[in-house]
């Protein structure tokens, strides 16, 4: 709380005993250690209502014995203080509001353009490893059927037939291109899982 100047003296004490006067409702006698803040404290206004209202050169410089008018004249200037305040006030809170209806547009649309972008990298990274193992499962899979008769459909080796050298118990008598290639591929998915795995295997064994 800031300190204000009460000013003593045996003048001013003499100048309020020839006075012999009391207070009206609205307004208080300056006693010895009041100050203009503790004032506006004391009866709910301000500094700068009481200076405008009593026109004081000097907040800090008030007398013993001094009146000072606290009716509706430092109401009035207490009110226009506010009001002057208010604006202020709500200048920042209306500034803040427009920035937030700014920016939650902007927000929505960065979260729809990162979205597109997302599932777009998820269908990429989906479909990566199986093109991958798509193009190497066809990689063994010729490989075998080159080696094994370096890719003819007619191919015979005594009871081995066909591109898959695969015997007629397999074949069952059907020497067709769509049926040797259904029975090969069901051969290896039941035997070994995969053509790569059945690659391994004929390397490691000469055979699939």
């Amino acid at each position: 709380m800031e300190m204000k100047k009460v000013i003593t003296g045996a003048a001013a004490l003499s100048g309020l005993v020839a006075l012999g006067q009391t207070a009206n409702a609205d307004e208080i006698i300056v006693k010895a250690g009041d100050t203009v803040s503790e004032l506006a404290l004391k009866y709910n206004t301000t500094i700068d209502a009481i200076q405008q209202a009593n026109k004081l050169q000097d907040v800090n410089l008030i007398f013993v014995g001094q009146r000072l008018e606290f009716g509706s004249n430092v109401l009035a200037a207490s009110q226009a203080a506010q009001q002057q305040a208010q604006p202020a006030q709500a200048a920042p809170q209306a500034q803040t509001q427009v920035q937030e209806a700014q920016a939650a547009p902007q927000a929505q649309t960065q979260v729809q353009e990162a979205q597109p972008a997302q599932q777009q990298t998820q269908q990429v990274q989906t479909t990566a490893p199986q093109t991958l193992s798509n193009d190497a499962e066809a990689s063994a899979k010729a490989w075998i059927a080159n080696v094994e008769s370096g890719g003819s459909y007619t191919a015979q080796n005594g009871r081995y037939y066909g591109k898959y050298q695969l015997t007629n118990s397999y074949l069952g008598g059907d020497y067709s291109p769509e049926n040797q290639e259904r029975v090969a591929d069901n051969y290896v998915a039941n035997r070994y899982g995969s053509w790569q795995a059945a690659k391994s295997f004929w390397l490691a064994n000469g055979w699939y």
